[in-house]
């Protein structure tokens, strides 16, 4: 059994069960290794009896599903549901025990606490070349030698993360001396790197630095290499067009092993280079984050409103958990936990303390000190601590908060490029019949020869002074933008200087009626978003 691609040449076997055969009809191809076994399993059992097998083995499938990043979406999904029901209740006195030992007792046991807690445990031992350790525990009925093994698991990982942070802070460093231009791909080959830990410095380095990453650890002239892929490169199909340089090679299109003789490699980093070049096209590979929703009110961030997020789990490769972002939010105090690995960070927004936590990332990393404004996207989690539950945000990622000035701008350049704006969004755009008053006596009164020629900011700044209205240079923009398409005035843009001719026009004019009026009416109203550019864009750059 397998959930592997597979090769055109099958294994020679009485039976070969794979969903990723080309002849299996299975129609649920994402089975994690241990998910093949749970079927093979329950189509052997007679059919009174599966369900009793399908309790003895749910919470294992699970956390081998879980263990395997798969993606957690049809028959997984139900898969880990159960598991987890069966988890939290497991007869395995060697689960039990390790659940302790990594102190996620009497906490809820999601797909996160298996991929972020438990696994990495049980993983710990095959990687550092203690498998049995881990088999033990899984299959002991003494509670006593259970609580030994699972005590040995977690040393196994700490062990586990020293040496793979070593490896990983090499690899930084050889990285930054070997930088030059464009990085398509990132292929490593070190001696005395431990194989069992070079895959999960793999997938930090395609991480950071947006690219699909090998590396290979070299002993006696060959190199066995774990591969992880950035962005969707199909890995497999990689390793297959290299077949001609390598000694044997598996895997999926997401992660893969292969061994290579060292006086390949070179050879073997080119043709990959190729492959992603050919694969990319002329666009570069990018790290994007995914925001489901800017959160309009910190008070939303309570206990329960959180906990009504566990309706959409379990969460995993997928289903990832929601992101949401907030801007503008003051650091109050930062502090490295964790050995210095992370950063914890208390803000303020409106009045409100919200504690977070930066998993691995340093304050020096981030950039940022006491009193900076930021803009943060997180995932909001319950913190319990002593009894006590309270809502901490995990963050993904933050930046600097632009100032008023850059956001109204930006706010601006989108509505000129016909992108969907919010009620909010286009009500502040709409100008005010005193803003729309100021601007046209502004430049009455400052023509030169009918002419005036500036930049936007120091234009509406001398409105604002001029008038004592405040100064945005979005409304202001807006409000020339009306004034042209209604031809009391032209304008003509480049870079940031704006040339405005003053025009003669018979009687009044009804703004209102202008095209982009109606449409940001029609938007802060809660209307349907336009696709065109807006009003006179359409028609004169400005």
């Amino acid at each position: 059994t397998d959930h592997h691609e597979c090769k055109d040449e099958l294994p020679q076997a009485v039976a070969v069960v794979d969903p990723h055969r080309r002849d299996c009809g299975y129609p649920f191809p994402c089975l994690a290794g241990v998910g093949v076994a749970l079927k093979l399993a329950l189509a052997l059992t007679p059919g009174p009896e599966r369900e009793r097998v399908l309790s003895e083995y749910a919470d294992l499938a699970a956390i081998g599903t879980v263990a395997d990043v798969m993606q957690l979406s049809g028959e997984n999904r139900a898969i880990v549901r159960r598991g987890l029901q069966a988890l939290a209740q497991t007869r395995r006195p060697g689960l039990r025990a390790l659940i302790r030992e990594a102190g996620a007792e009497g906490k809820a046991l999601t797909a996160s606490c298996i991929g972020f807690t438990l696994a990495p445990r049980i993983n710990a031992a095959g990687r550092m070349g203690c498998a049995p350790v881990a088999a033990e525990l899984l299959l002991t009925e003494d509670p006593g030698r259970a609580e030994a093994l699972s005590h040995a698991l977690c040393a196994l990982n700490r062990e586990r993360q020293s040496i793979e942070g070593h490896i990983y802070e090499e690899c930084l460093a050889r990285l930054e001396r070997e930088s030059a231009g464009q990085r398509r791909s990132i292929v490593l080959a070190g001696e005395g790197w431990h194989q069992g830990v070079v895959g999960i410095v793999a997938s930090r380095l395609a991480e950071k630095y947006a690219c699909p990453t090998f590396m290979i650890c070299v002993q006696d002239g060959r190199g066995k290499g774990s591969c992880r892929s950035f962005g969707g490169f199909n890995l497999f199909r990689a390793l297959e067009s290299c077949a001609d340089l390598l000694d044997g090679f598996g895997g999926h299109a997401l992660a893969a092993g292969f061994t290579i003789l060292e006086e390949h490699i070179g050879a073997f980093r080119q043709r990959i280079d190729r492959c992603v070049e050919e694969w990319t096209g002329e666009h570069e590979l990018e790290s994007a984050l995914e925001v489901d929703a800017e959160l309009p009110d910190e008070n939303l961030l309570t206990v329960e409103e959180v906990a009504g997020l566990d309706l959409l789990e379990p969460y995993g490769a997928g289903n990832p958990k929601p992101v949401f972002s907030l801007s503008g939010c003051t650091v109050s105090s930062l502090a490295e936990v964790g050995g210095g690995r992370h950063l914890k960070l208390r803000l303020s927004r409106g009045g409100h303390l919200l504690d977070a936590i930066f998993f691995s990332v340093g304050a020096a990393e981030t950039g940022v000190a006491p009193g900076d404004r930021i803009d943060v996207t997180f995932t909001p989690q319950i913190n319990e601590f002593r009894g006590n539950r309270s809502v901490q945000l995990q963050l993904c990622d933050l930046r600097p908060a632009p100032t008023r000035m850059a956001a109204e701008q930006a706010l601006y350049e989108r509505l000129r490029r016909g992108e969907a704006l919010s009620a909010q969004e286009a009500a502040a755009l709409i100008p005010s019949r005193a803003e729309f008053t100021a601007v046209w006596r502004y430049l009455s009164g400052h023509a030169r020869l009918g002419r005036v020629e500036d930049t936007a900011r120091r234009l509406a700044r001398g409105v604002s002074r001029t008038y004592g209205i405040k100064e945005t240079v979005m409304r202001t923009m807006v409000c020339l933008e009306v004034l042209d398409e209604h031809g009391l005035i032209q304008v003509e843009q480049t870079t940031d200087h704006l040339r405005i001719d003053l025009c003669r026009v018979e009687g009044k004019v009804d703004l209102e009626s202008s095209d982009l009026m109606k449409r940001l009416r029609r938007l802060a109203e809660g209307g349907t978003p336009g696709t065109g550019p807006a009003g006179a864009s359409a028609r004169r750059p400005i």
